[in-house]
């Protein structure tokens, strides 16, 4: 079972859960195979980061309006693994504050340079649901942004919603 999420109702997990759970009802020799996939968006670091084998890191950074959020990011070994909705996303926002005239991508600055504390060189940043459109300005405006990114790799993955 491969399956995307279903934006904002269920991840990737729950829905091969759901589906394992009804093949199993009909057919209960069934041998059911799960994996995590995502396109770039919701999901991106559950996906990669189980598929390498990798940990779960949490850092406190701000969210598009500047606010404190608890965010997520997958580590394998020197690879970060962030999705910039976990700092940016719309499903952090109330539908009135869905302005993107007002915010920004600053905690996903803080996001990379919490990686790069420790000790990521490489980055995959999975692009999808996020509730800015500023082309990375607040990322850029993180103080000491710049220099600490100079020598790093980035790859990034969009969502094709």
């Amino acid at each position: 079972m491969a399956s995307d999420s279903f934006k904002g109702s269920l991840s990737s997990a729950q829905v091969a859960e759901a589906v394992e759970k009804a093949v199993l009802t009909s057919l209960p020799k069934a041998e059911v195979v799960k994996v995590n996939v995502a396109d770039g968006g919701e999901g991106t670091v559950d996906a990669v980061t189980e598929a390498l084998g990798g940990s779960m890191v949490y850092a406190r950074v701000s969210d598009s309006l500047r606010r404190p959020v608890l965010a997520k990011y997958g580590v394998a070994g020197d690879l970060a693994i962030i999705e910039v909705a976990a700092a940016c996303g719309l499903t952090l926002l109330k539908p009135e504050e869905r302005n993107p005239r007002q915010t920004d991508t600053y905690g996903v600055g803080e996001l990379i340079l919490d990686a790069i504390h420790r000790g990521c060189n490489r980055f995959l940043i999975g692009l999808g649901g996020s509730a800015t459109n500023d082309g990375g300005r607040g990322m850029l405006s993180v103080p000491g942004f710049l220099e600490a990114v100079a020598e790093k790799s980035f790859t990034v993955a969009c969502d094709v919603d």
